[in-house]
């Protein structure tokens, strides 16, 4: 059990903006908090509905509350995921060798690229909630969405998955996950998308798991994209699947 908090604490202290004392950062407790990334996903989600919620109910407005959540979402990282997608779609959109177009990603600045790609993702991460929150679930998908891009990055690092460069965060976390374990937090993360939902109905409760589902094979996408174009995962590369697959399961969360 204590190597599992040790994991949950490395977990927190990577994937969030809350410093936490950290016991151990060895590749066994690297893998340990992947692994639990969905579910420190899931309390980034319940923090960003619950801003969500106060601001509608102050305002009485669905797209604030929408730009609230997002807000609040962005904010819990830094935006670091953000900036992770920012960077991929800058790497991706060069004509450069493999190698450059890396070096693209670590550089400081955010070329076009990036900048559409980051206007259009916000986009349509507001909108989405804001027909979520329309159809009396936006809580749920804000929360659905979080567990989603967090399942991502446990999938990124399972052992068919290579790391892009020797170092960095992608080479740390590299093949982390065993295949048995991501697929067990695959199962819980779906199993708690349909538990969530439920408290709304069968519906919602489907509707939920789909999300998770959806959004989840839209990052994959992305990953093997990235993976034969810059050879692995880098930090950038799970940033951006975590906001891609959050886009994916809000646009699934918005259906009426």
């Amino acid at each position: 059990m204590g190597s599992w908090l040790s994991g949950l604490r490395l977990s927190i202290g990577t994937l969030s903006i809350l410093r936490v004392r950290v016991d151990a950062a060895d590749r066994n407790t690297a893998g340990r908090a992947m692994a639990c990334a969905p579910l420190v996903g899931a309390g980034i989600g319940v923090v960003a509905a619950a801003v969500g919620w106060a601001a509608r109910a102050y305002t009485d407005s669905t797209f604030l509350a929408a730009v609230a959540a997002i807000a609040t979402y962005a904010g819990a990282t830094r935006a670091l995921h953000l900036d992770g997608l920012a960077d991929v779609a800058d790497g991706l959109g060069s004509a450069k060798p493999r190698e450059q177009a890396l070096e693209i990603m670590k550089r400081s600045d955010i070329g076009p690229f990036g900048v559409v790609t980051l206007l259009l993702v916000l986009a349509l991460q507001i909108a989405a909630i804001t027909s979520a929150y329309a159809h009396h679930r936006g809580g749920l998908a804000i929360i659905v969405a979080a567990i989603s891009g967090r399942l991502a990055v446990t999938l990124a690092c399972t052992p068919r998955v290579p790391s892009a460069r020797p170092d960095g965060l992608g080479a740390w976390v590299a093949g982390s996950v065993p295949i048995r374990g991501a697929a067990l937090v695959s199962a819980a993360c779906i199993a708690a998308c349909f538990g969530l939902g439920y408290i709304r109905g069968l519906g919602d409760a489907l509707l939920a798991a789909a999300a998770c589902a959806i959004g989840v094979a839209g990052a994959i996408l992305l990953l093997r994209r990235c993976v034969t174009r810059f050879g692995g995962i880098t930090g950038d590369v799970l940033g951006a699947l975590v906001e891609t697959a959050a886009a994916a399961a809000l646009l699934v969360m918005a259906v009426r």
